[in-house]
């Protein structure tokens, strides 16, 4: 696995902090990790819609 460092707001350190302690995380790393995952599956799926509406706009013009 490899280490990424980044910088965040407190405000965001806060909030993700925050999250953990209610429990719904067990550590920043796992927090960060799965924030990750989930904005790389939002961008593959407005990729793919995108891809689609372009293919869509490109038959109808036929």
């Amino acid at each position: 696995m490899k280490s990424i460092p980044a910088k965040i707001t407190e405000k965001l350190e806060m909030e993700m902090d925050e999250i953990i302690e209610e429990g719904w995380y067990a550590s920043r790393s796992e927090f960060i990790r799965d924030a990750i995952r989930e904005m790389v599956r939002k961008m593959k799926i407005e990729r793919l819609e995108t891809a689609i509406e372009e293919d869509i706009k490109w038959g109808l013009k036929k």
